[in-house]
């Protein structure tokens, strides 16, 4: 069975931000941990997000995130994927 399109999305938030250093107080903190920062990429099939479009799907009452887990949450539902 594959997996989802959501949990596939969820899965690379969570593994580009496993360097990161939590908890990420700020939208620029947060770019800044991801590996290519606002370049940094998610794709599956023809859904294809950069950490700059998803971090305009964040409000500043999100902050502080204190997982990499927390981050992929709030920018899997507010896609709407």
């Amino acid at each position: 069975m594959t997996k989802s399109v959501k949990k596939q999305v969820h899965e690379q938030i969570v593994g580009a931000l496993k360097g990161a250093k939590f908890p990420v107080k700020t939208p620029a903190d947060l770019i800044a941990a991801f590996p290519d920062g606002e370049n940094t990429t998610c794709q599956v099939g023809d859904l294809k997000m950069t950490a700059g479009e998803a971090a305009l799907l964040l409000k500043a009452s999100d902050f502080p995130f204190r997982s990499a887990k927390a981050v992929a949450d709030v920018v899997v539902e507010r896609a709407g994927i």
